[in-house]
């Protein structure tokens, strides 16, 4: 029987449009569940300014992500992703085109973007809760290696 290990990618891109709130929200999470056994990068479509509401989110469970700085795919010192994680249309056309001239396979897991909801300081965070909360129960069923009960 093979380990849980052999169904793990190399490496894993997870892209949005402004690498500012999702993507980094989801590769810090997927590099805290899959505790170094994968490599996890994010990029943009463009960049943007990391959202701290973002960053307060991931604090709640322990997980620092205040030194990310956003940046876009033409960015990336390393393109050689086995696997890209769009989140947003506009990221998930730029893997599809990815997909063209390298060996990789691209998902969409289509992520509300939480910057678009309204109301109180505590709504808003609110909705980047319930992104984060989704990030990791869908980075929980793609890598079959993570053990349930973490986070």
């Amino acid at each position: 029987m093979a380990s849980a290990d052999t169904e793990l990618p190399g490496a894993v891109l997870f892209a949005c449009s402004f690498n500012a709130v999702r993507s980094p929200m989801a590769a810090a999470l997927a590099r805290y569940l899959l505790a170094g056994r994968v490599y996890v990068e994010s990029a943009g479509v463009r960049a943007g300014e990391l959202d701290p509401l973002a960053v307060e989110a991931l604090d709640e469970v322990g997980i620092d992500m205040s030194g990310h700085r956003p940046h876009t795919f033409e960015d990336l010192s390393d393109s050689s992703f086995d696997l890209i994680i769009s989140l947003s249309p506009e990221a998930h056309h730029k893997a599809v085109d990815m997909t063209r001239t390298n060996s990789l396979t691209a998902e969409y897991w289509p992520t509300l973007d939480p910057t678009v909801s309204e109301g109180s300081r505590e709504q808003r965070l609110q909705a980047y809760r319930q992104v984060r909360d989704q990030l990791i129960a869908r980075i929980k069923r793609r890598f079959p290696a993570i053990p349930m009960a973490a986070l």
